[in-house]
């Protein structure tokens, strides 16, 4: 059952636990408590037996809108979060109705189907406030084409989710996301569980391979960027909605 006063609402139909970031006064940002209670109920989703399927969504008209600047999740949390997605024995797909950004998109990734509406955007803003997409890359690197992620990481610019399907962000995009993500469901509840957990296993192995090697230097990244003088200024100017002192 939802409540109200927590970051995470929680449903099941059928075998599938609904997962749904319900912090729509920070528009589904990263906070420190949102990422712990997804943390902990990806956790009980996994030792559960009668949860086939999780699908991660959300409320409002944003996904995820990145790292919550006034409360940021711990670089480490937020490695183990987008591990445990990836690792999580039993199928993730994220539905996605509105728009994701930043450190939203390292979710995306780390799910192991993905939905969007044919008007939601994708942006990778770290640029623009004087970070870089350090922890997400994790998940993100390995799935996504290197030459238009190139582009995307760099300049920041808002994509829609046709290219994100192209980029191997997304699996599909639909009007109606529900509609497009029956079949697969259908497919999860036919499927026997161990074989989707080996399954699973089969997919993740180089994703997993990126963490094991790469997670200590991007979270030590990750920290001193944030530490850093310029994104003091990028994180203030966006709070104050205003250019950075960078801007030309």
């Amino acid at each position: 059952m939802t409540d109200p006063t927590r970051p995470i609402g929680r449903t099941r139909a059928r075998a599938v636990e609904t997962l749904s970031l319900d912090a729509t006064g920070t528009r589904n940002a990263l906070s420190a408590a949102l990422v712990t209670e997804l943390a902990e109920a990806l956790t009980d989703c996994g030792k559960d037996p009668d949860v086939r399927a999780v699908v991660l969504t959300h409320t409002g008209t944003t996904f995820c809108a990145g790292a919550d600047l006034r409360d940021p999740p711990d670089p480490d949390a937020l490695v183990a979060l987008l591990r445990q997605i990836v690792e999580l024995p039993k199928p993730v797909l994220a539905r996605v109705t509105g728009h994701v950004r930043a450190g939203g998109l390292g979710l995306l990734a780390a799910c192991d189907i993905a939905a969007a509406s044919t008007d939601a955007t994708f942006a990778f803003t770290e640029v623009r406030i004087a970070v870089a997409p350090a922890v997400i890359s994790l998940p993100v690197i390995p799935r996504a084409d290197p030459r238009a992620l190139a582009r995307y990481y760099l300049t920041g610019e808002r994509f829609g989710p046709a290219e994100a399907v192209r980029l191997g962000l997304l699996t599909a995009t639909a009007d109606d996301v529900d509609t497009a993500l029956a079949p697969v469901l259908d497919g999860l509840r036919r499927s026997a569980p161990q074989a989707l957990a080996e399954t699973k296993r089969l997919l993740t192995t180089r994703v997993l391979e990126t963490f094991d090697r790469d997670a200590a230097e991007l979270t030590a990244l990750s920290a001193r960027l944030f530490a850093s003088p310029q994104a003091r200024e990028g994180m203030t100017a966006f709070l104050e909605r205003r250019d950075a002192a960078w801007v030309v």
